[in-house]
């Protein structure tokens, strides 16, 4: 089983280790992603993390207001830090981009280290942080996907989801091994693993000072020079190759097109495109799908998991971290069978589809064990006994985040960055990763009021969001697997292209082929 895709003219050198090696190293923004996302919650766990900051003295309600602000505050970053990425990749480069959010990044995480039991340094630590996250978010997967060759872009792109799904099981096994291994009689129990963010961040510095400049962001400054060395850098092929020169010649016919369009450079003449038809339905599935991959409610497992896992009635920082780690591996496992195989098999609609209906099922069934057992009650009255009905809906925990990763967690990703035309795929990539940061925002910051308040009510609204969503999915969402850009232009209902002397048929994008013109003289 071949694991690139196949109909592309890519000659075996392009598949080389250098462009996976530059894949891997500029996804350590993706594990910091996922580090910063889910050591937080076990980390407000920790005995002297809750001593030093005052949690254990305060009443449940000033405790969940406490862990929602500290969370949520990281998603107001990423909100607004994905928002300001797009001038600044436009104007200033992909690689500049890059070194950015990684300053910020880790401005942020070395503020939250320093924070010494002072909440507010916390708050404005996240924040940072989150400005950092929501850059990178932004400009890795685009970077990978403008220096990949078509025949691999998929696998690449899926190196980024992967470690982003490691740098999550990192963070949970992290807190466990402190918990176990460290006194908390100091604050060197929290600092380990707030410190550790600092590793994928400066990663990534090094990553991105080293990283060439994407080719494809050159050829639009008019840098051909420097665009030819980078991608025979890439391709590890000879100067003179015929694949560079036509990868070349098709990167430059796509400049032209656009630089045909009317007003296409300027930011009236993007707001003026994303609203023509063709491209207004596909901006509005695309913030829809990523409005809907949160309202999987996998945030609430993700950010508040020791809490989840006290619910079912697991007692003890310890054991409900131990209970916590292994929901990251089974995330991490969805997330490799879903790069490696599912999404160029089984397809985008029908993962959206399945991985809705069938993931709503544990969930049901956790909801349904909370409401008849109360566990979290009967071991808050010390008994602790637990029966295979209970260790059922501990699987379940694992299932969904295995369900999740397989399906809405990377198919919504993949299914943002492929639907939109060339001259307004950044400016819409932005606006629907901004989207999913907001929802992001919204959902963490309202969950520890759902856990305390609705109990196994939680569960039940997020598996009826998840069945909507199937509904929804099967109804709206078309299949993406396989097309051409201009396939995905007539998918969307975009009309012809033929003005102004210029006629024929238009591959936009070039991924699969070039745009062929006819000039016609009047």
């Amino acid at each position: 089983m071949g694991l690139h895709a196949s109909g592309t003219n890519d000659p075996k050198e392009v598949r080389n280790w250098r462009i996976h090696l530059l894949a891997f190293a500029v996804s350590m923004s993706a594990m910091a992603i996922g580090y910063d996302s889910s050591f937080i919650g076990g980390t407000q766990a920790l005995v002297a993390f809750k001593r030093d900051f005052g949690l254990n003295v305060q009443s449940q309600h000033v405790r969940d207001t406490l862990a929602g602000n500290i969370v949520s505050t990281f998603q107001a970053g990423t909100f607004f830090g994905s928002l300001l990425t797009f001038p600044i990749a436009e104007r200033y480069g992909r690689k500049k981009g890059m070194v950015l959010s990684s300053i910020v990044f880790c401005i942020g995480a070395t503020i939250m280290t320093s924070s010494d039991g002072r909440l507010s340094m916390i708050y404005a630590g996240r924040a940072i942080t989150g400005l950092g996250i929501g850059c990178a978010s932004l400009i890795v997967p685009v970077y990978i996907a403008e220096t990949s060759p078509p025949s691999i872009r998929g696998r690449l792109i899926g190196i980024f989801e992967i470690l982003s799904q490691g740098g999550g099981m990192l963070g949970f096994w992290i807190n466990y091994i402190v918990d176990r291994t460290v006194d908390p009689i100091g604050p060197t129990q929290w600092l380990i693993p707030t410190a550790l963010q600092l590793v994928p961040g400066a990663l990534l510095f090094a990553a991105s000072l080293l990283a060439p400049e994407s080719p494809r962001w050159l050829c639009q400054k008019g840098d051909w020079d420097r665009a030819r060395i980078n991608l025979t850098f890439l391709r590890m092929l000879p100067r003179d190759h015929q694949f560079i020169k036509e990868e070349l010649s098709g990167i430059k016919e796509q400049i032209e097109f656009e630089a045909s369009k009317s007003g296409a450079e300027t930011f009236k003449g993007k707001v003026k495109e994303m609203c023509s038809k063709g491209n207004r339905n596909r901006i509005g599935i695309g913030l829809i799908l990523m409005a809907c991959q949160n309202l999987t409610g996998v945030n609430i497992i993700t950010y508040y998991s020791p809490r989840i896992f006290e619910t079912l009635g697991i007692r003890g920082t310890s054991t409900k971290l131990f209970a916590t780690g292994f929901y990251g591996v089974a995330k991490t496992l969805g997330m490799i069978i879903f790069s490696v195989w599912l999404v160029e098999r089984l397809g985008r609609r029908k993962g959206l589809i399945y991985g809705a209906f069938v993931g709503s099922l544990p969930m049901w069934y956790i909801g349904g064990y909370v409401m008849k057992a109360d566990p979290a009650r009967v071991a808050a009255a010390g008994q602790y006994s637990r029966n295979g009905w209970g260790y059922l809906a501990m699987v379940c925990v694992y299932l969904y985040g295995f369900i999740y990763c397989m399906t809405w967690q990377g198919i919504t990703w993949v299914y943002c960055s492929e639907i939109f035309p060339i001259g307004i795929r950044m400016i819409c990539v932005a606006i629907t990763t901004a989207d999913q940061w907001l929802w992001s925002f919204i959902v963490s910051r309202t969950t520890p009021y759902m856990i305390t308040s609705l109990g196994y009510g939680t569960y039940f609204f997020f598996a009826s969001l998840m069945v909507l969503m199937g509904i929804w999915s099967f109804l709206f969402v078309p299949e993406t697997k396989g097309l051409t850009l201009e396939d995905m232009d007539r998918l969307f209902g975009v009309p012809e292209r033929n003005s102004d002397g210029i006629n024929g048929k238009t591959f936009d994008g070039g991924e699969k082929g070039r745009t062929e013109l006819e000039m016609v003289k009047g």
